[in-house]
């Protein structure tokens, strides 16, 4: 959370001419509620579960063709995530300090059920699957969106 997933996959799958998409949307859309709805009546647990199955229908859904999913922080931990984005995808994870998280949370953390209390020792339990999911993995601190999909197109060259 925080990271650029959003606006950096917007740049990437513009500049590849492909579709982006967003796990958070697609779940909303699924459940015909707002994130923050699917938390209130279903608990985390609830939503974790529909975005296991989200996740598991949109790569299915792309395997043969080419598409940029941004993740929800917590997609790594459903079970079978890892191994599915290890060995279905190429996942990038866009790695940045705590300071510079919370620096781009300043101000957004309306409809995100998890940025509250806490978030940094999630992101400090999560960080083992975070890299255990990602083939390439780039150190974002300081750099635009625009920095940090071009160094990704680098990556993927």
């Amino acid at each position: 959370m925080g990271s650029g997933k959003t606006s950096v996959g917007r740049v990437v799958a513009d500049a590849l001419g492909c579709p982006f998409l967003d796990l958070d949307e697609i779940i909303a859309q699924k459940a015909g509620r707002s994130i923050p709805a699917i938390f209130k009546a279903d608990g985390e647990a609830g939503f974790r579960k529909l975005e296991q199955q989200a996740l598991e229908k949109t790569v299915a859904k792309y395997a043969e063709s080419t598409a940029v999913l941004a993740l929800g922080g917590g997609t790594v931990t459903v079970p079978g995530a890892v191994q599915l984005l290890q060995q279905k995808t190429l996942c990038i994870y866009l790695k940045a300090t705590p300071d510079t998280l919370k620096a781009n949370l300043e101000g957004a953390t309306e409809g995100r059920p998890l940025a509250g209390e806490g978030w940094e020792q999630r992101l400090a339990e999560r960080e083992p699957l975070y890299e255990a999911s990602a083939h390439i993995i780039l150190d974002t601190d300081g750099l635009t969106p625009e920095g940090i999909a071009d160094e990704i197109i680098i990556s993927c060259l």
